[in-house]
Formats: structure tokens, sequence, C-alpha cells
């Protein structure tokens, strides 16, 4: 090439760092216990929040997301897959409970009957701080849900989560919220929209938790902010 030697700069980029995971709000949440019978569960300390919805309302994908841990609680396409009541500890003395949903379920007629005796135990734990419920907010608040609302209303503060929001558009969800507000009227309960896909509202529920598990038996409901 006449003498002249041909020099090439090859650019390369340098590879890119990973983006940091977020940061979980409960980095020790871990299986503790299913329970069969009221015998079974954890000693009646420190704070306790119960999740229960209908079945495939989306509970254990909810607790998933909140907690921040992939597969903490199995998810399955088949409703009525939670037969026990699972504890999970978020840290020392701090637990969330997974109840069996209600409305459908694959547990035969004399397993079902056993749920009673230990949801009514868990109740009147005094650990208990309060119950998130799961409604699939395209079905909104429900006979079903009408019913475990009052039989907890009397006792415990409420949250729900008005799950599967992604599904809904903008107008939907918050007519959805609307007539789920009304619903709840004249009940110690808050309501938000929720998506574990989407990880609509994920914060604002990890904050109620938060709060409740930190909470003294008897103490306000959710923090200001929350719908109600």
């Amino acid at each position: 090439m006449n003498g002249r030697e041909l020099y090439t700069t090859a650019h390369v980029c340098p590879p890119q760092e990973p983006l940091p995971k977020p940061v979980s709000r409960f980095p020790h949440a871990e299986f503790l216990i299913s329970a069969a019978a009221p015998a079974q569960f954890p000693a009646d300390q420190g704070a306790e929040v119960a999740f229960v919805g209908r079945s495939n309302a989306g509970k254990s994908s909810a607790i998933n997301a909140i907690a921040q841990r992939q597969g903490l609680a199995r998810t399955s396409k088949t409703p009525g897959r939670t037969r026990l009541l699972n504890f999970f500890e978020l840290g020392a003395n701090r637990r969330i409970v997974d109840l069996p949903g209600y409305g459908y379920a694959s547990a035969p007629e004399v397993e079902r009957r056993t749920w009673t005796p230990m949801i009514e135990a868990l109740k009147d734990r005094r650990s208990l701080r309060g119950l998130f419920v799961i409604v699939d907010a395209r079905r909104g608040v429900t006979a079903g849900d009408e019913g475990l609302l009052d039989w907890s209303a009397s006792d415990h503060r409420i949250h729900v989560l008005l799950s599967k929001a992604d599904k809904l558009n903008r107008s939907e969800s918050l007519e959805v919220l609307r007539t789920a507000t009304r619903a709840l009227a004249g009940r110690d309960a808050t309501v938000q929209l929720f998506s574990a896909h989407s990880r609509t509202g994920v914060e604002e529920a990890q904050n109620v938790l938060a709060a409740w598990l930190e909470s003294k038996p008897g103490a306000p409901s959710a923090p200001p902010g929350t719908e109600a």
C-alpha cells in the first residue's frame, strides 16, 4: 500500500453493569410452617397479618410481590390449592398467614370442615393485626367477600387489594376503586388498586403491611394516603 500502513481502531463498548436488584423490604422472608390444626400454630407472640381471598383472586402472587420473594407462596392455575394455614416469617416475630381460598376448593369436604376451627382460632390470636383481603378487580367486592368482611370487621382492620388491576384501563380502575370504597363504607377498612404483574400498588401495600407488623394490638388502621 505504497509503504503506508493501514491503521484501524476498533471501538469496543465496555460491558454494561447489570441493573441493581431492588432492595427488598422484607429480606428475611421465609416459609415457617403449614398448620393443619391450631396446636401447630407458631407461638402467639409478636405480630402477624392474614392474607385471604376468593380462590384464583391472585392471593399467592400478591404475597410473593409484596415480600419480593418469588415462589415464597406457591402459585397455581388450579384454584383452591392452598389447603392449610401457611405461616411465613418476614422478620423476628413478624409473620404473614396464607389462608385457604374461599368460593372454590379442590380439597375434600371433610378437609374443608377442619378450616373453620383453625380460622376461628387464628382470629382470636392476640398477635393478629388485621387481614389483607385479595379481591379480583374485574369481579369487584362479591357476596363472598362481604361475608368475610362481616366476619372480621368487628375485631380486626382490613386492607383490600383490588388485584389484577393491570387487566383494566384507567377509567375502569377508577370506577372499581370507587365502587369498592362505597362497599367498605362504615368498616375499619382501606382499599387500593394492585397488580403483582405490573407492580401497581406494591409499595403502597408494603407500607401498610410494615406499619401493621410494627403496630400494637388495636392500633388505628392503615397510614394516611391509603384510600378508605
